[in-house]
């Protein structure tokens, strides 16, 4: 599936806090479908334990070179190419060529000090310094200066900013709120020192400002003179945009292609690669494409697997990926002027018709027949990708049919006039109405199934319109809120901080199943309290969360997932975490042409 994706993002990883993994329905970046199943058939079982993390490739590098990049997708690339602006990850994977974060992490998704910027936290913990390293600049010479980073802020807090990341986190700066009401000019607790220092001032101590930060600078010489509310939509964006990361962008043909040189005066010093030229490749052709040497790395959709691992000229390499698969309930509506969500729908108020649809489904089976199991049953909103705060004890829903059908009864959904379907409570006829994406080849078969276990339990589901969308249409009726949608299958990327608020707080943008509860903000808050610092508590407010959530299931999480890259075997230094390419600037190659 292909991912949408959130707020923060961090350096080395170029991995967002929310990395908004709206996938492509539900199967491995590409929404897989075509043919009606009962269940999945029956494939491999793929050993897991087994893929590296990092390329094998120890032969001697050329010179330069030009990387291929597959950017696997069914639909073109938006073309928002600003991390303070865009949503879709068909944009990141162009984004993390030539932008970046400030702040370098390890591989806990810590920050470090190994980024373009070093840090220190206050003695309160509730100030943080940065100070920009020296030779850090923009791809037109400009350096990148605390203004830059005070200038996001800026644009992220205006009233008119249009972009989805003025979250819980963002208002919890000093002064933030009077700003985006409108009632200062300035952010009171962000503070310019000189050119290369800033402090970040919050209300209380924080802990997820060393994991989720915003330390991503906008060029305010290039980009201050646009209308906060006209950026999203200007050439210094979609056409023009410019970054501080290893490479340059030299040519745009928008929606389909990029192609990136090697940007020289990088802080880091001159990347190994010449270039990077990065298409879009079709999933249905990945494989191919990869076998015909076309292009030397992309992500590899799971439901071509078994039969890219039979190519001898690359290598497959996978990781445990920050995200989760989830059916939504869409249980409101979000007032796009006034920023405020009421859970006003009254479809599915009865959390026992929610545990009952959950009840009904056998995502094992899914995960072993549709995907090798490279895709595993989600039994929370926490991802094993987070071992601290992933709630063990939660086992999740797997299917019950008669626990589905006794909930179904107690509910009031009986099937009156006895043609295997149930009516409402008020005997009225009840439909629901499912949203899915369009991709390869299991996205049709994955809603078909899950279609098919819900008529199981007397269930009347059909897909809104009566097919599959693709994903900008797709998340433009989730996002709207378009009334003809009940349920719809997608997905989260977490990103690298454990803290869930931007999609999950009752007021968030990205709270797409619009749920409003009470007890979840009060825990979502305190998981970011200063008591939060200490890590049991912490772990501890999380587990509650993650057990409030499964009780009242205001999504069915479905499935875990590996993340998988499949490179030529000329590629050299290529590594990922979280299922992101670690460091773009060490690849390299070590023949001029890719193996076929």
């Amino acid at each position: 599936m292909k991912l949408k994706s959130v707020s923060k993002v961090l350096s080395a990883l170029v991995i967002s806090t929310l990395f908004l993994a709206a996938c492509s329905g539900d199967g491995g970046n590409s929404n897989k479908t075509t043919t009606k199943t009962k269940e999945p058939a029956k494939t491999q079982q793929v050993d897991t334990t087994s893929f590296p993390k990092k390329t094998s490739n120890d032969g001697k590098e050329v010179e330069g070179g030009t990387l291929n990049y597959g950017l696997i997708s069914d639909t073109p690339f938006e073309g928002i190419l600003n991390y303070v602006f865009y949503d879709g990850q068909p944009d990141f994977e162009v984004l993390q060529f030539f932008d970046e974060a400030l702040l370098g992490a390890d591989e806990n998704f810590v920050y470090d000090q190994t980024g373009a910027a070093n840090y220190e936290l206050s003695e309160d913990k509730k100030t943080i310094t940065l100070k920009i390293k020296d030779h850090v600049n923009w791809h037109d010479g400009q350096p990148v200066t605390a203004e830059d980073l005070e200038y996001a802020y800026l644009v992220i807090g205006h009233p008119k900013y249009q972009g989805p990341r003025y979250d819980t986190q963002m208002q919890m700066i000093v002064g933030m709120e009077d700003y985006h009401a409108g009632k200062a000019d300035k952010i009171a607790g962000i503070k310019v020192s000189d050119e290369k220092t800033i402090s970040i001032t919050f209300k209380e101590a924080n802990p997820s400002v060393l994991t989720g930060l915003w330390a991503y600078p906008l060029h305010k010489k290039y980009l201050g003179n646009i209308p906060v509310d006209k950026l999203v939509e200007s050439d210094q964006i979609r056409k023009n945009p410019i970054g501080f990361g290893p490479f340059k962008i030299k040519k745009i043909v928008p929606g389909e292609a990029v192609e990136f040189v090697a940007n020289e005066d990088y802080w880091q010093g001159k990347p190994k690669l010449d270039g990077v030229s990065l298409k879009i490749v079709n999933p249905q052709v990945a494989t191919a494409s990869l076998k015909n040497g076309d292009i030397d790395f992309s992500e590899l959709p799971v439901d071509q697997y078994m039969q890219a691992k039979e190519l001898n000229n690359i290598e497959i390499l996978g990781t445990i990926d920050l995200a989760y698969s989830y059916i939504g309930f869409k249980l409101g509506h979000r007032n796009p002027d006034t920023g405020v969500t009421k859970m006003d729908n009254p479809k599915f108020q009865d959390k026992r018709l929610r545990q009952a649809m959950a009840y009904a489904l056998d995502n094992k089976q899914v995960g072993e027949k549709l995907y090798n199991s490279l895709r595993f049953p989600a039994t929370t909103v926490v991802p094993p990708s987070f071992p601290k705060y992933h709630d063990k004890s939660i086992k999740g829903y797997s299917k019950d049919v008669e626990k589905a059908k006794k909930l179904l009864d107690e509910a009031g959904y009986k099937d009156i006039n006895n043609d295997g379907l149930r009516e409402d409570p008020k005997g009225n006829e009840f439909k629901i109405n499912f949203a899915s994406m369009s991709g390869g080849d299991i996205a049709e078969p994955l809603a078909k199934f899950y279609i098919q276990s819900w008529k199981e339990i007397g269930l009347d589901v059909q897909l809104v319109d009566g097919r599959l969308h693709e994903f900008n249409s797709f998340y433009e009726m989730i996002e709207k809120d378009d009334p003809k949608v009940d349920i719809y299958l997608a997905a989260w990327g977490t990103g690298s901080d454990p803290d869930p608020s931007g999609i999950w707080h009752s007021q968030a943008m990205f709270n797409y199943i619009r749920w409003v509860n009470e007890k979840s903000d009060e825990l979502l808050a305190k998981g970011i309290s200063p008591e939060a610092f200490e890590e049991d508590y912490r772990v501890q407010v999380y587990n509650e969360w993650q057990a409030l959530v499964h009780e009242e299931v205001p999504v069915i999480p479905t499935l875990f997932r590996y993340n998988l890259g499949a490179a030529n075997k000329r590629v050299k230094g290529l590594s990922m975490n979280g299922g992101i390419v670690d460091s773009w600037h060490d690849v390299s190659v070590t023949a001029e042409q890719p193996e076929k």
